[in-house]
């Protein structure tokens, strides 16, 4: 059985589990505190970061690499057959990579002023998702495919966020709320992380020396 080497909070952690899922594949789950890598770790992530999937005695890092080997060992094909339709679909995975710099930017901004300049970032990334998106359900119509496992996590953020402020990232996007609501639903997104993700979620944010943490703790009861 793969072993699946993960953090809670990580979101290319949770690419992995939703294709891990959606394969069908049963695996073991081991988090690590990253804060505190144990020394097992590093010498299976040479770049010290999570996720790491163990096959067969085995070690593969980094996300992108994880979901490609799955995707090229394990049925059903989450990347489309066409050549050309599957460098598009990549390069979005990238682009799923760069909106999650753009949040990470978003709630480490340390003034209201950087946190305003982050949000309209992260409006002018949503317009060019909303201008790529098809009829839906999923990025590419029906068919559930390994840019739906890229998003699942990145949208997951904004159900935090939403409780922190009027930020209408996705007022204008219908498309884009529709494909996010059709991933909350989806199994696999939904089983990546645990129960208490929001609440590590929030809490994590709360210890950011951040414009953010100060709207947590205003909307946090005493």
């Amino acid at each position: 059985m793969p072993t699946l080497i993960s953090h809670p909070l990580c979101p290319y952690v949770q690419r992995a589990a939703i294709v891990l899922a959606e394969k069908n594949l049963p695996f073991e789950r081991i988090h690590i505190d990253l804060a505190h890598k144990p020394d097992w770790f590093l010498q299976i992530s040479p770049l010290g970061k999570t996720p790491v999937l163990q096959v067969d005695g085995q070690a593969i890092f980094e996300s992108a690499v994880i979901c490609e080997y799955l995707d090229d060992t394990t049925a059903p094909r989450l990347h489309p057959e066409d050549a050309l339709q599957r460098a598009r679909h990549r390069a979005w995975m990238e682009f799923g990579s760069a909106m999650l710099n753009t949040i990470a930017g978003f709630y480490n901004a340390p003034d209201d002023a950087a946190l305003e300049r982050k949000a309209a970032e992260l409006h002018a990334q949503s317009a060019q998702l909303e201008a790529a998106l098809q009829d839906g359900p999923y990025f590419a119509g029906p068919r559930f495919s390994m840019v739906d496992a890229v998003f699942g996590p990145v949208f997951r953020y904004f159900d935090v966020f939403d409780g922190l402020g009027d930020f209408g990232f996705f007022a204008s996007a219908p498309k884009l709320r529709a494909w996010r609501q059709a991933l909350a639903a989806r199994p696999s997104v939904a089983g990546a992380v645990g129960g208490d993700y929001p609440e590590l979620l929030r809490r994590f944010l709360s210890q950011r020396p951040s414009a953010l943490a100060q709207r947590l703790a205003a909307s946090t009861p005493v």
